[in-house]
C-alpha cells in the first residue's frame, strides 16, 4: 500500500478513517493532534511570558505513550521560554518490570531540554507493590492499589514544583476503556470527577489552587499509533505490559474495546465524543447542586469529601 499524501510505502492503515500514511506522515499525524489538543485544552495560556512561565510536570513511566509525549512536547515546547518542562518518573517496586522503563526515561531525557526527577513508592511510602500484591489487605485487584498511589505521588509532586497542570500519556485506547468503565459500573459522580479532572479545559476549571489540574494531549490518537510513533521515530521506550494489569476490570473492558473496534472501526472515537458530552452534563449538574468534594483531606491536604482521602485511607492500611 501507498500512503495517501505522498506516495511512499505506507506503515499504518487506520481503519477508523480509510488513511494509509508514510512513517512520516504517521508522525506528522500524532503531532498535529497533540497540538491542536494542547491548544483546545487552553494548556498555554496566553498571559504565559518568559518572565512568568507555565510549568508542566509530565508524568514519565519510560513506556511508549509517556515517551512519545515527552518526545513531541520537548521537540516543540523545549526551547520555548513561556514553557518549563519537567518529568517525573515513579518507581512501583515490580521486580523485573519497571527497571527497564526507566531506564529508557533516563535515556530519553538526557540529551532533550527537560528536567527529570525520579521517586518510586518505597522513598514516598516505604512500600513496594510486590508486597502490597502479596498481602493485599483489602482484596482488591493490583490496579486498585496502584493507581491510589501512584495518583497521589504525582499530585503531590505537582503541588511541590508548583506545576501549572499534570500531562500524562493517556491515549484514545485508555480514555475510552476508563468512560466504558464508568457507564458500565453507572457511577455518574465519577464522570463529572473525570471531566473536571482532566477533560475539560482548563480555562473552564474552577480550581482553589489546591489540586493541580491534569490534561492528556495523547487522548485523540489510538494506542497503535503511539507505539508505531515510537518505533519509528526511534524513541527510547519499554513496551512491555506490567504483569498485574490482567487481573484488572480494565483488562477485561480492554479486550471487549478492541473486538468492538475490530468489527466496527471508529467504535473508541465515537464512545469518547458522546461520554465527553454526558461527562460535561454530570459536571454542570454536580455543580448546580454544588455536591463535589467539599473539603480537604486532614492528612495530606488533598481535595476530598470525606476527612481522610482514599489515598491516605489505603496507605495507613497497608503501613
Amino acid at each position: 500500500m501507498e500512503c495517501d499524501r505522498c506516495g511512499r510505502p505506507a506503515v499504518h492503515y487506520a481503519a477508523y478513517s480509510g488513511a494509509h500514511l508514510c512513517e512520516t506522515h504517521l508522525q506528522q499525524s500524532v503531532e498535529r493532534r497533540v497540538r491542536r489538543r494542547i491548544r483546545s485544552d487552553d494548556l498555554l495560556p496566553a498571559e504565559a511570558t518568559p518572565e512568568d512561565p507555565v510549568t508542566w510536570l509530565i508524568g514519565l513511566s519510560g513506556g511508549k505513550d509517556s515517551a512519545v509525549l515527552t518526545h513531541i512536547l520537548a521537540d516543540t515546547f523545549g526551547e520555548d521560554p513561556r514553557v518549563e518542562l519537567v518529568a517525573l518518573s515513579v518507581h512501583e517496586g515490580i521486580e523485573g518490570y519497571r527497571d527497564e522503563s526507566l531506564d529508557a526515561a533516563e535515556e530519553l531525557v538526557a540529551d532533550r531540554p527537560v528536567r527529570y526527577v525520579e521517586t518510586g513508592y518505597e522513598a514516598e511510602f516505604d512500600l513496594q507493590m510486590d508486597n502490597i500484591v502479596e498481602e493485599d489487605p483489602w482484596d482488591m485487584a493490583p490496579c486498585a492499589y496502584c493507581g491510589v498511589l501512584r495518583r497521589d505521588v504525582l499530585a503531590d509532586r505537582a503541588r511541590q514544583f508548583d506545576a501549572d497542570v499534570l500531562l500524562t500519556g493517556h491515549n484514545l485506547d485508555d480514555e475510552a476503556e476508563t468512560a466504558l468503565m464508568n457507564i458500565f459500573e453507572g457511577d455518574v459522580s465519577q464522570m463529572a470527577q473525570h471531566y473536571d479532572a482532566s477533560l475539560a479545559p482548563l480555562s473552564e476549571r474552577n480550581g482553589d489552587g489546591t489540586f493541580v489540574p491534569r490534561a492528556k494531549p495523547l487522548r485523540e490518537v489510538p494506542e497503535s499509533e503511539v507505539a508505531l510513533y515510537a518505533r519509528t521515530a526511534d524513541i527510547p521506550a519499554h513496551i512491555s505490559e506490567c504483569p498485574y494489569a490482567s487481573d484488572s476490570f480494565r483488562g477485561t473492558v480492554r479486550d471487549l474495546l478492541l473486538e468492538l473496534e475490530e468489527d466496527h472501526p471508529g467504535t473508541r472515537h465515537s464512545i469518547m465524543a458522546g461520554y465527553e458530552e454526558t461527562a460535561q452534563f454530570a459536571s454542570q449538574n454536580r455543580r448546580s447542586e454544588d455536591s463535589g468534594p467539599s473539603g480537604t483531606c486532614e492528612n495530606c491536604g488533598a481535595p476530598t469529601d470525606r476527612g481522610t482521602c482514599r489515598a491516605c485511607e489505603l496507605r495507613a492500611t497497608l503501613e
